[in-house]
């Protein structure tokens, strides 16, 4: 679909919606169950024809049973009185996701009395992408079902850096934990999340040991030289690095004995990973560790 009036018009709902609205939920509901009765399951669950012909509509007896082993909801079944959570709702799409495949060239079999049809699964997921993003888009989302699993949108200063990372600093842990932090990140979970921060900051304390030095002290000095020369930014960056470490023995980040300040709401996760990864991502490029 395209972009509508109000979007052209810069009256956008702003994406930063994490946990679905009645709206949003009826929205996504209703695509699957369109997209169930306009047979875009026959691929994964044909019906055959007695004729030959392998694809024929959907088994929707196949398909339900297999839901129901799956735990995945079906969508016309749900109680609005008594809505589903976010994370059943996201099984259903990326459940779908994984099987739908668009019907093509449809054609009337008159002695069996029904449809044939071929299929595309890539275009069937592209299509089915496009509107579960188009649904999280209008409504005010910070989500996006990409390759086939519902996730976050990072604030947009960091969503385009963090989307498309690649980590190759040389040294193989820190890639690791780079990339675990990344992807929790991005999930939709606050609790998952909160897990990123951990990741970061044992990503930073891995940092901080990788230049030459006698210690993990002239390491982090090293490290910090190979990156600023100009006295001014230098002691920024240091004190920007003291405070960083602090925060990650202070708050509830890498230590969770009693007297830790627990990280509890998302904008405080937000505010904390954008600040390390802004760090961590200026060293690994001074460094020539990284881009």
């Amino acid at each position: 679909m395209k972009k509508l009036f109000t979007e052209r018009h810069g009256q956008a709902v702003p994406r930063v919606a994490e946990a679905l609205d009645e709206n949003t939920r009826n929205g996504l509901l209703t695509l699957v169950s369109t997209r169930i009765g306009e047979e875009w399951f026959g691929l994964s669950f044909p019906v055959g024809c007695g004729d030959g012909y392998a694809y024929a509509g959907t088994d929707l007896s196949k398909l339900r049973e297999t839901m129901k082993g799956y735990r995945v909801l079906w969508p016309d079944e749900v109680d609005p009185s008594a809505p589903p959570d976010d994370g059943r709702i996201f099984d259903l799409v990326e459940f779908a996701y994984e099987l739908v495949a668009e019907p093509q060239n449809p054609s009337f079999h008159s002695y069996m009395g029904h449809m044939h049809y071929s299929y595309d699964r890539d275009a069937g997921r592209e299509r089915f992408a496009r509107e579960v993003n188009r649904i999280f888009e209008r409504n005010g989302m910070a989500l996006e079902l990409r390759d086939g699993e519902v996730t976050r949108l990072a604030p947009a200063v960091l969503h385009e850096s963090l989307a498309e990372a690649v980590f190759h600093t040389g040294d193989r842990v820190l890639d690791e934990l780079l990339e675990v932090a990344r992807h929790k990140f991005l999930n939709h979970s606050v609790d998952v999340r909160r897990e990123s921060l951990e990741k970061l900051w044992d990503a930073w304390e891995r940092l901080k040991t990788l230049e030459a030095g006698n210690d993990k002290k002239a390491s982090a000095k090293a490290l910090l030289d190979k990156a600023a020369t100009e006295p001014s930014f230098r002691g920024t960056l240091e004190r920007d690095a003291r405070e960083l470490t602090d925060i990650g023995n202070t708050f509830m980040i890498r230590h969770t004995e009693a007297g830790k300040i627990p990280v509890v709401e998302s904008a405080q996760i937000d505010y904390f990973f954008q600040r390390m990864f802004s760090m961590i991502r200026l060293l690994v490029r001074a460094t020539g560790r990284g881009t």
